[in-house]
């Protein structure tokens, strides 16, 4: 298993931007599919991106297509999240999630697929 790091989450305006950052450190870290879930209070976890491993084919929601960008750096062994034009309703806490197996395609994430997780970083967007 890898284990996940996350960091850059924070109090950000409406219509503002923020990077999101995972470090990965224990096994090989171009061997897995990276994702970014989150979750608000009271709702549940949704999947927002995904980039796969074997051929970097990505996936966004709906929620977040053309707004947020899922990107990787294998030799800092980190997936960013790169969120722009954001909304409150993008506040949540967000995950980073690998599986070694998963393909990112356009029939959207599950929580179940990921074997890997960080512990989450919490961003507030306000209006």
């Amino acid at each position: 298993q890898v284990q996940l790091v996350e960091s850059g989450g924070g109090l950000v305006q409406s219509g503002g931007s923020l990077r999101l950052s995972c470090a990965a450190s224990g096994s090989v870290f171009n061997f897995y599919t990276m994702a970014w879930f989150r979750q608000a209070p009271g709702q549940e976890r949704e999947g927002v991106a995904c980039i796969s491993s074997s051929d970097g084919s990505t996936y966004y929601s709906d929620s977040v297509k053309g707004r947020f960008t899922i990107s990787t750096d294998n030799a800092k062994n980190t997936v960013y999240l790169q969120m722009g034009a954001l909304k409150p309703e993008d506040t949540a806490a967000y995950y980073c999630a690998a599986d070694p197996d998963y393909y990112c395609s356009e029939n959207g994430l599950s929580s179940g697929d990921f074997g890997s997780w960080g512990q989450g970083t919490q961003v507030t967007v306000s209006s």
